[in-house]
């Protein structure tokens, strides 16, 4: 009997688990589901939108353009609605959306899978190593041959409309003026289409960034390349004008004319002039020379937007609306988290000129090991941010986030400057050191790609090394853990100028993040020490180094974590953020459509274009600043539900110290997979032809961070080796984690 009640009661349990498996089975089938349906969709419209570019200037998009005109123009928003559903509206529904897509994508993201059979892929193969453009993958060079194809289309159709306009009957000076002004005007069309496009890879934290896994640091190329595009268009188009005018006689009278119907040309002066000096000084030797001139200067994209507005008024501006509108969404959180004051919780100082800070953070903020943020100093400069790569892996600490700072500018010099006082050799505290410091970010990144191969080399140049410690951090804790993790194998190649930069590798302790981690991972460092040709008296990669100096800054008795509002962000709140901000926008735009100018007949472009942008801040201000503030008041209830905020701080300064004092340890077991070079650069030719004999026919992902000497050097054998590749030898993947703003 106790043997049929055990059967009776073990159906059951097994039916039920049974049921329960199939309803996983059905959940996973759903989402896999609904995330290629939203895919689909959001290709589509994106396409369709990209399409829409290059049909308009032909004569089957100007009739399918008049009769979309006259079709919308009768309906609530009248042609302003019509024109920018048409040019703005595919780009907003994408963003639209990419919420439920990035919202149901959640920790499916983060499963990693290995590939069976190694494959190319475009966006890490490098095609273009050697030009003015820098390294440039395959995805990359598509991308850039189709913008120059558009133009060119463009140009060709334009001038064949031009032309077929022109009569026997015209004067020559009529003729050459008629054809000058013509192409101006069409040189003017096409720089707005780019335009279009030019804001989108600048919204450091946008939704649309995160859909399609592109961090801010290589968008920033993008937006770089369509700038110089942008305004190569516009210049031509106001040259063109000018030109045009001055034949003409009436120069002046053309550049300061300013009219209520069509478009007012002295406005248009002064974005160009904006516009000109915003090209002028972002241009690489004004850039890299004086920095902080391109800065300032890039910050006059705010009379660029508005002159611009007044310039052509509501119906062009809504071109590029949707980029715009998109970049005010992500100006606005920014300057929401970088009102927030951080505390910094302890100082390193390395005798290296390297400094390491640990900044305080919430325990929900989420960012990967190849993450950067944004750093204010108050003291030093209240308009000044500068990019760090994070050095510490999100489970390094629940509260903490570390960054290293090489000493290289004048803004560094002046942090250090403002911890420690430097008297020759010593280095001595100054006594309870301020700092007032803010963070934008972190960003990056939404999948963690560096776990996604099971064999890695890392090459670093410097302070390179400072995302890789991350990485290794990341990846230790997850073996130890046994969280989704891939890698295996890992080769770091690290360069540096003098072997005073090696303690920077000492930093993280590997052996007290995973013991025996050399069990479970094959780790190789090579490190190449090019300006010394043999060891120093003092052995510096076996542990003796210089004491670093510790500092630990005062803080305010107000525990300050950086806010979560940017970076990877909160999907639900940031999807919110963004669909009441559109809304609030068509809310607002009908009221005006219906209470004022309909109501008080109002007719000037330049005036509409203008409220058209006021609008556009408006929604984000009112509506999106209302989820913003919720967004505050839910942050605030989660700090205050967690741990006492000075255990908190506590925890992390015992872990801190606790790393620095298990350096040695960590040192002496790293000493048998560590080769130093000295006197010598890395040949890469050399370590990828010994991997691929070593590793065979995998998947290699190649990760740079360092000069662009660097990167061009190792992008070129990775584009050698996978060409010459050999059916037994490894694919290498080219990832690049440098950034030069």
């Amino acid at each position: 009997m106790a043997v049929d009640d055990i059967l009776h009661t073990s159906h059951p349990l097994l039916h039920s688990n049974v049921a329960h498996a199939n309803n996983n089975n059905k959940n996973i089938n759903f989402v896999s589901l609904a995330k290629w349906v939203l895919k689909f969709t959001m290709w589509i419209v994106f396409l369709a939108w990209v399409a829409l570019f290059f049909v308009i200037p032909t004569d089957f998009g100007s009739e399918l353009y008049a009769d979309w005109i006259g079709a919308t123009n009768e309906t609530l928003f009248g042609y302003t609605g019509s024109y920018l559903l048409l040019y703005s509206g595919p780009i907003i529904i994408i963003a639209f959306l990419a919420v439920p897509y990035l919202l149901i994508s959640g920790e499916d993201q983060l499963q990693v899978q290995e590939k069976k059979t190694p494959r190319f892929r475009l966006w890490t193969f490098p095609v273009l190593v050697d030009g003015p453009l820098g390294v440039v993958s395959a995805a990359e060079l598509i991308g850039i041959i189709l913008f120059i194809v558009f133009v060119i289309w463009d140009v060709y159709v334009y001038t064949a409309v031009i032309l077929g306009t022109l009569t026997d009957d015209m004067d020559p000076l009529d003729l050459c003026c008629f054809i000058m002004l013509r192409l101006g005007l069409h040189f003017g069309t096409i720089g707005l289409d780019c335009l279009a496009f030019l804001f989108l890879p600048v919204a450091r934290g946008s939704i649309l960034l995160r859909l399609i896994d592109i961090p801010f640091e290589q968008a920033t190329r993008y937006h770089v390349w369509l700038g110089h595009l942008t305004m190569l268009l516009f210049t031509l188009h106001g040259l063109l004008y000018a030109i045009a005018w001055t034949i003409e006689g009436h120069i002046l009278d053309e550049m300061f004319q300013w009219v209520d119907l069509g478009v007012s040309h002295f406005p248009g002066v002064i974005s160009l002039a904006a516009g000109l000096l915003m090209w002028m000084t972002s241009l690489h030797p004004v850039r890299k020379k004086k920095f902080e001139l391109f800065f300032y200067t890039h910050q006059l994209y705010v009379i660029f937007i508005v002159f611009l507005a007044l310039h052509v008024g509501h119906f062009l501006f809504c071109v590029s609306a949707g980029g715009i509108f998109l970049f005010i969404l992500d100006r606005f959180l920014r300057f929401c988290q970088s009102r927030k004051t951080v505390d910094i919780i302890s100082i390193k100082c390395l005798p290296c000129g390297t400094m390491e800070l640990m900044l305080s953070k919430p325990a929900n903020l989420r960012y990967n090991a190849l993450s950067f943020i944004f750093l204010q100093v108050r003291e030093l400069s209240w308009l000044q941010w500068h990019p760090f790569s994070v050095s510490s892996s999100p489970l390094d600490g629940k509260y903490h986030l570390s960054v290293l700072i090489k000493v290289i500018g004048e803004w560094t010099k002046e942090l250090r400057g403002n911890i420690l006082n430097s008297s020759g050799a010593n280095l001595h505290l100054r006594p309870q050191t301020k700092i007032t410091a803010s963070i934008e970010g972190p960003y990056g990144h939404e999948l963690p790609y560096h776990l996604m191969y099971k064999n890695l080399i890392l090459v670093a140049g410097g302070v390179g090394i400072s995302p890789f410690l991350a990485i290794l951090s990341d990846i230790l804790h997850r073996t130890r853990e046994g969280k989704p993790c891939l890698p295996r194998n890992i080769l770091i190649v690290w360069a540096v100028k003098r072997s005073n930069e090696l303690p920077l590798l000492s930093t993280n302790d590997m052996e007290l993040i995973c013991p025996f981690f050399l069990d479970k991972l094959n780790l190789e460092i090579h490190i190449f020490v090019t300006q010394e040709s043999q060891p120093p008296l003092v052995c510096l990669e076996e542990g003796q180094v210089q004491e670093a100096t510790n500092s630990s800054p005062s803080v305010s008795n107000n525990y300050n974590s950086m806010s979560v509002l940017v970076g990877t962000g909160n999907n639900i709140w940031s999807g919110l953020y963004v669909i009441s901000s559109t809304l609030g926008f068509v809310i607002l735009l009908y009221l005006l459509d219906t209470f004022y100018i309909n109501s008080y007949d109002i007719s000037p472009w330049w005036y509409k274009g203008l409220l058209l942008l006021i609008c556009m801040l408006a929604s984000v201000f009112i509506f999106g600043g209302v989820v913003v503030g919720l967004w505050h008041l839910w942050e605030r209830q989660n700090a205050a539900r967690e741990a006492c905020k000075d255990d908190r701080i506590m925890v992390e300064k015992m872990q801190h110290n606790e790393i620095v004092a298990h350096t040695d340890s960590c040192q002496q077991n790293l000493a048998s997979s560590i080769k130093t070079y000295y006197g010598s650069r890395p040949d890469f030719k050399d370590i990828f032809g010994d991997i691929s004999e070593k590793w065979g026919c995998v998947d290699v992902g190649v990760i740079v961070c360092g000069p662009p000497s660097l990167q061009t050097s190792v992008a070129k054998e990775i584009r050698s080796q996978n060409i010459k590749r050999q059916h037994h030898h490894p694919i290498f993947h080219f990832n690049s984690h440098s950034f030069d703003l």
